[in-house]
């Protein structure tokens, strides 16, 4: 079964205001990564339906491989809302022009080694080739802080940049000694059977309730201005998604299989 954990939600409310009617054409793009992300159960459970028929749009769901070029698509005005780890969430709400709305913790980041490694602890890592997916991403913060704690610096590592979901590939050949990624892709190395969990995100920073503060939900602020009847709706159905995933995490999982892809392990 993949590994999912989501355990709070703080959704900030978003003021209604008088805003013109979307037209018929109008289109939403929202940016979104093949993750646990709420907004993706909001879509598998057809929770985006209804707003789009209320306000006769298209939300069209981008993905987005990390962070960083998610936020250059937001800064390039490709997007207008976008939901993305906490490092890119907050980096791009204090250099761009947008906000971050709401927040989700999501335990979904680990550090991995191949199932037989000899390597049992972080500080272990010291000269060790690891996959990560980029200086933007949230992984990168997180795998700094990990070796930080470890009395190491990252010029004491060799770093490989890759894709997150390329992370149980590497494990499994070898070709790496550690790798940072998130779920799914920690789950698939974990099913897989060729990875093991070093550590992750609530053992590394362990912000609210010994949890890791996961992503962020963050709107360009032309779009909240024009539409925040939109956007207070879209923040709402990621907190209706989090309550299904709460009270129904069965469902949760088919669902999110079925928007990244993943198969199902029983």
């Amino acid at each position: 079964m993949p590994i999912i954990r989501a355990s709070y939600a703080v959704a900030f409310a978003v003021a209604l205001g008088l805003a013109a009617p979307a037209m018929a054409e109008d289109v939403i793009n929202f940016g979104v990564q093949p993750s646990t992300q709420p907004i993706l159960i909001a879509h598998g459970a057809g929770y985006l339906k209804p707003i789009e028929e209320k306000y006769k749009i298209k939300i069209n769901l981008r993905s987005f491989s990390y962070g960083a070029p998610e936020n250059q698509a937001l800064a390039a005005g490709e997007l207008q809302i976008a939901s993305a780890g906490m490092g890119p969430a907050i980096l791009a709400a204090a250099r761009l022009p947008a906000t971050l709305v709401a927040i989700d913790i999501l335990d979904q980041t680990a550090i991995l080694v191949p199932k037989d490694s000899k390597i049992t602890t972080v500080a272990q890592l010291k000269g060790a080739k690891i996959a990560f997916p980029g200086e933007g991403s949230q992984q990168y913060p997180l795998l700094i802080k990990a070796l930080a704690d470890a009395k190491l610096d990252v010029k004491d590592v060799e770093l490989f940049k890759t894709d997150g979901s390329q992370v149980a590939t590497l494990l499994a050949n070898k070709s790496v000694d550690a790798g940072i990624t998130w779920d799914p892709h920690v789950s698939r190395a974990l099913a897989d059977d060729v990875g093991r969990v070093l550590a992750n995100s609530a053992q590394i920073m362990p912000i609210k309730n010994g949890h890791y503060v996961g992503d962020g939900t963050y709107v360009r602020d032309d779009f909240m201005k024009a539409r925040p009847d939109i956007v207070q709706e879209l923040i709402t159905v990621q907190v209706k998604a989090i309550d299904l995933i709460l009270s129904d995490p069965d469902k949760a999982i088919d669902i999110w299989t079925k928007e990244n892809g993943f198969p199902r392990c029983h």
